[in-house]
């Protein structure tokens, strides 16, 4: 990972071409990048805390930071991403906002020390906000060199920063086929996990197409579920190949740790292990780690460091899905940060 202590400031980031119309860029970078999921209930959401510096920790193209920049002259934003490419999507997108914004190359685990070393940004009043949208970008699903998706062949790669870390070809060459069946199991691969690491590891791809061939060996037609039967192992080496699940708790504690009083914290996940890992952090956060019996209150001391602003998830409408197909898995979690 690039030193955190370099933020990417707008001025000299946009110095170097002819601007475009304001307008203009925005519309261009959405067109060609990605749509940002929930992006009203997230304004919504952060419309509570209208100054101060907001933390978008999966910065992408830059969607939802467009949105907080555009609805709030007050607010800035720190904006976080491990992906080149994103980085250089949003530094166009959001050239508007160049006063109110840094962009840092940086992932979840490392969320304190962006902030740390962007105290002289973030000022006295602390975080006012954290927005995490996990998962994979279209954008990444659609470029096909990525090797994120099977829907086109090319190296198999799936790193969110290509420039480290191994790619999942290499994964698998040193996978273990206990281990390999475990990941694919955690994922949702069940009944076929023993079959499809085993045809995988044998055939060692070095392609998505050779991947998704290995996998269509190992399950029979009759048995293949709606969607495409090599959805969950993609999914799987994405996941791994990027740390995503240690990344996702480390990110959520440095979320809360970082957070001001009364700041305000919103996650977005896409899959049923992410959601439940976020659900059980919030928890965790809103009850202080109790465990008394509900019927004789809470006699262990525990103290509460959010409060939930909404029981459950926030799901899409149906109106937004039929714009954007990605919301349909998407859940919303939010929270506030109490007084300590």
């Amino acid at each position: 990972m690039r030193s955190l202590a370099i933020a990417e400031r707008e001025g000299a980031l946009f110095s170097a071409r002819p601007p475009r119309p304001a307008i203009e860029r925005l519309q261009m970078a959405q067109d060609t990048y990605h749509q940002p999921v929930l992006e009203r209930e997230i304004v919504e959401f952060f419309a509570r805390r209208q100054t101060g510096v907001v933390v978008d920790a999966t910065l992408g193209g830059g969607g939802h930071a467009a949105a907080l920049l555009a609805s709030s002259s007050t607010r800035r934003v720190i904006g976080i991403d491990r992906d080149p490419e994103a980085r250089a999507a949003a530094r166009e997108r959001l050239a508007p906002f160049a006063s109110r914004l840094r962009i840092v190359a940086a992932t979840f685990a490392t969320l304190a020390e962006v902030v740390e070393a962007n105290l002289d940004f973030v000022g006295a009043d602390g975080v006012a906000g954290v927005l995490m949208d996990l998962g994979v970008s279209s954008h990444q699903l659609d470029e096909s060199s990525r090797g994120f998706s099977f829907r086109s062949d090319a190296p198999l790669d799936m790193r969110m920063d290509p420039t480290q870390g191994i790619t999942a070809a290499q994964y698998l060459a040193s996978a273990d086929l206990h281990d390999f069946v475990r990941l694919l199991r955690a994922n949702g691969e069940d009944r076929f996990a023993g079959a499809i690491a085993r045809s995988v590891l044998e055939r060692q791809p070095q392609t998505t197409g050779e991947l998704t061939e290995a996998v269509e060996r190992a399950v029979p037609m009759a048995a293949r579920r709606r969607g495409h039967v090599a959805t969950r192992v993609f999914q799987a080496l994405r996941i791994v190949v990027n740390n995503e699940v240690d990344e996702l708790e480390l990110g959520l504690a440095a979320a809360l740790d970082v957070l001001a009083p009364g700041g305000l914290l919103a996650v977005i996940s896409y899959h049923s292990g992410e959601d439940r890992t976020v659900k059980s952090v919030l928890h965790e956060a809103a009850t202080g780690g109790c465990t008394c019996p509900y019927e004789l209150g809470c006699v262990c001391g525990a103290v509460a460091r959010v409060t939930l602003t909404k029981s459950s998830a926030v799901l899409a409408s149906p109106e937004e899905i039929a714009a954007n197909p990605r919301a349909r898995s998407a859940r919303l979690r939010t929270a506030e940060k109490v007084a300590s």
